[in-house]
């Protein structure tokens, strides 16, 4: 990928009370954090969020999100810009208990038999299901005239978006899709907005197209969940750290209807993804087969952190579930994902791949390809 132009500023480390000791090294290992959106599974990534932002061996540079990933994005930004890490963290913890309060308010909730079971699904919930048939059948200019969106005042209470442009110790890209063209756009700098987010949060089925500058535009996912390009021309870190909560494989082949509907969802909102990631193992190659010239293009240290099995678990109706004990429970499975992904590869940073792209795309080379 091209080298980054030189001059770019780095993330400070602000010191946390539960953090462990400092290594031998000269100032914190720099990462660029891709995060997915998710609904509701975004909650997860706060978790993740939360146990890196803790380890002061750690300094965080550009955040590329997009729906539930730029909320955690400027969430993350605008505490940053109070009080450091701590305030970030502090930040994401109050935003996300906002989102549960939220949801108490909505009828579509678990149904009693879900939560004797200890199932977070809403499939048994008799409004969720209204809900999802409704969607298939009318529009959101049709259902909500008037535009309403919770989410969006909440946005608009919770966030200080002058403080979050501000903030030039940590990059941020928030990705959405133009409707008209069909393209992805990046907000950056002082593009990010309440609107913005909005943007990238914007399912065409549940919401209508949020209009920035004349332009409509639809959730992020369609064409970067989130984008990756950004972090080769505007960051010096060599490393991107993953934050997936869209499963790129699943071994079982899904049968029913919802089953079907979710893989359909998770394979679309993968595609951009997947086509960068070829794309950085493609010229990784060639950079270490010398066919680049290393001084012009950079070869990316990739890490995924992922859900696990544990979600996989979890249907797609989860995502709406904004349940205070469903979020707690994302976050502690996120924390612990963090921790153990921490021990095993943080002495990979600044030095190789933690994720095994090659082997990743192995099936789709064309026989005679460098």
């Amino acid at each position: 990928m091209p080298a980054a132009k030189s001059g770019t500023s780095r993330a400070k480390a602000t010191k946390s009370k539960t953090r462990p000791a400092k290594t031998a090294k000269t100032g914190p290992a720099m990462i660029n954090l891709a995060l997915q959106g998710g609904g509701a599974h975004g909650a997860f990534t706060w978790g993740v969020l939360d146990r890196l932002l803790e380890d002061d061996r750690i300094g965080v540079e550009a955040i590329s999100g997009t729906s539930a990933g730029a909320i955690n994005a400027v969430v993350l930004a605008d505490g940053f810009m109070r009080s450091g890490v701590d305030g970030a963290r502090e930040r994401l913890h109050d935003f996300w208990q906002h989102i549960a309060r939220l949801g108490a308010l909505s009828p579509i909730q678990r149904s009693p038999l879900d939560i004797w079971l200890g199932n977070f699904s809403l499939d048994h919930n008799p409004a969720f299901l209204y809900f999802d048939m409704l969607t298939h059948i009318a529009s959101p200019y049709d259902l909500n005239p008037a535009n309403l969106n919770p989410l969006k005042e909440l946005l608009e209470a919770e966030i200080d978006f002058e403080r979050v442009q501000c903030c030039s110790d940590i990059k941020l890209f928030i990705s959405a899709t133009n409707v008209h063209t069909g393209r992805v756009k990046v907000f950056t700098g002082d593009e990010i907005s309440a609107d913005s987010v909005m943007a990238s949060s914007c399912l065409p089925l549940v919401f209508q197209a949020v209009e920035i500058d004349g332009v409509p535009y639809w959730d992020g996912g369609f064409m970067g969940n989130p984008v990756l390009f950004p972090f080769f021309y505007h960051s010096q870190s060599n490393d991107i750290v993953l934050v997936q909560v869209n499963p790129l494989e699943r071994k079982e082949t899904p049968v029913t209807s919802r089953e079907i509907h979710n893989r359909m969802n998770e394979i679309t909102f993968n595609a951009s993804l997947t086509k960068e990631l070829r794309a950085i193992e493609f010229v990784s190659r060639l950079v270490a087969s010398e066919n680049l010239d290393p001084d012009r293009y950079k070869r990316v240290h990739m890490h995924i952190i992922d859900t696990g099995e544990e979600l996989l678990e979890l249907s797609a109706s989860s995502k709406m579930n904004a349940e205070w004990r469903f979020l707690t429970h994302l976050r502690d499975i996120g924390r612990q994902t963090a921790d153990t992904w921490l021990a095993a590869n943080f002495d990979n940073l600044g030095k190789r791949s933690s994720f095994d792209l090659g082997e990743h795309f192995h099936t789709t080379r064309i026989e005679g390809e460098i």
